[in-house]
């Protein structure tokens, strides 16, 4: 249940920016792009690259208070 109750989190916040720590200490910011069962998929951007990060792997989320726009 945990992992669907942060697949909602993700899905509830797509198109908008956010700050995703891992529990490794990696932080990745950029746009939620797309949102599955075992990952989300941020894009940069900058370079519009994506990051994919699984949900066991993140520690915390901070979303950003910003108008979404695609």
């Amino acid at each position: 249940m945990p992992r669907q109750d942060t697949e909602n989190l993700f899905r509830r916040y797509k198109n908008q920016v956010a700050t995703i720590k891992t529990t490794s200490g990696g932080l990745y910011k950029g746009r939620i792009a797309d949102v599955t069962n075992d990952y989300v998929a941020i894009t940069d951007h900058e370079t519009d690259e994506s990051t994919f990060v699984l949900f066991s792997a993140i520690e915390s989320v901070l979303v950003d208070d910003l108008p979404t726009s695609p």
